[in-house]
């Protein structure tokens, strides 16, 4: 898949996974060919409890992709014209592209592992923390 999503509004991406089940698999993500941006960050996250939600923020110039490497993550998103959409995170290949000003809710399974591939170095400026504050930017 060419870098041919829409950059405007959240989605779902599929990456290739190349193998058997005989031998294991592998996915790979590459920046403007199946990435739509430049990777500057990669973060992982894991050992979240189910029972917590993480995320309440929204980003004024970061784009992320986001996968769920082990287990399985539930993402609800809102985009700053109210848009509200669920996206479940439930295989490895399975990306999520999150553009700027996208609030976003985020529920992990049990031992779920959350990779991200980010277009920026890390900025608290670039947070967007109060949903009110993100509410008011339409």
């Amino acid at each position: 898949m060419e870098a041919a999503i829409s950059q405007t509004k959240p989605c779902l991406l599929s990456l290739p996974s190349i193998g058997d089940s005989a031998v294991g698999y592998i996915t790979v993500s590459e920046a403007s060919k199946n990435i739509p941006f430049e990777v500057k960050r990669v973060y992982w996250t894991y050992y979240t409890p189910q029972n917590v939600i993480r995320g309440f923020h929204a980003h004024k110039a970061l784009q992320q992709v986001i996968f769920a490497v082990s287990g399985s993550i539930k993402f609800t998103v809102e985009t700053s014209a109210g848009n509200r959409e669920e996206f479940l995170l439930d295989a490895p290949n399975k990306g999520l592209y999150l553009p700027p000003f996208t609030w976003r809710e985020i529920q992990f399974s049990h031992n779920a592992v959350l990779l991200c591939l980010a277009s920026e170095h890390y900025d608290e400026n670039d947070y967007i923390r109060n949903y009110d504050d993100f509410k008011s930017l339409d």
